[in-house]
């Protein structure tokens, strides 16, 4: 029904939140090449678990499951581009990151004429979830190229150094307290 189709959506969009605070908190500890490659591998085998469930309540775990994993690699992805590229393209490659959703849309919509083209329509929503393996794919790409920022490495040399550990809750300490509240405020208004 539209209910639970509204149900199921929404429980993907809140836990895609969730995800990406919780991405961050771990890329923190753990790094941003590491967390990145979990979230992928995440986001798709609960996308592709998706395809094998049999009723709405299924359908809603598996979807709320699988957006922990796209809200924690849009998150990682998007502070792992912005660590890598030097400042004076920043701007532009964060905005190309940030934008290139539509790419998706793009691609799953063809997808989905395919698909429904090609298999019957009982079976074709399955399968549309069953690609969405495919990112796992990307994985072997980040392991064979991609090495932690220089600015990640020498953060965490410093912290370690010093002492410190790296908390999420430094965010809100007063000299950054004010660059956390517009940038949040910056953040909703986007997704609003």
């Amino acid at each position: 029904t539209k209910a639970e189709a509204g149900y199921i959506a929404t429980g993907a969009l809140i836990s895609s939140a969730v995800g990406g605070w919780l991405a961050g908190i771990l890329a923190d500890r753990y790094g941003r090449v590491r967390i990145l490659q979990l979230t992928v591998l995440w986001f798709s085998f609960f996308t592709f678990l998706s395809g094998f469930t049999q009723s709405a309540e299924q359908l809603f775990i598996t979807r709320m499951l699988q957006g922990l994993g796209f809200g924690g690699e849009w998150s990682v992805g998007s502070v792992l581009i912005a660590e890598m590229i030097r400042a004076r393209h920043r701007g532009k490659a964060v905005g190309l990151v940030q934008s290139s959703w539509a790419v998706g849309w793009g691609l799953s919509a063809i997808a989905f004429w395919a698909v429904y083209a090609l298999v019957d329509q009982q079976y074709a929503w399955r399968v549309l979830f069953w690609l969405g393996a495919l990112p796992a794919l990307f994985i072997l790409y980040i392991r064979r190229n991609i090495s932690e920022p220089a600015v990640f490495r020498e953060t965490r040399a410093e912290l370690a150094r010093t002492g410190q550990s790296a908390s999420f809750w430094l965010i809100f300490k007063p000299g950054v307290l004010r660059i956390t509240v517009f940038a949040s405020l910056l953040a909703t208004g986007m997704q609003g």
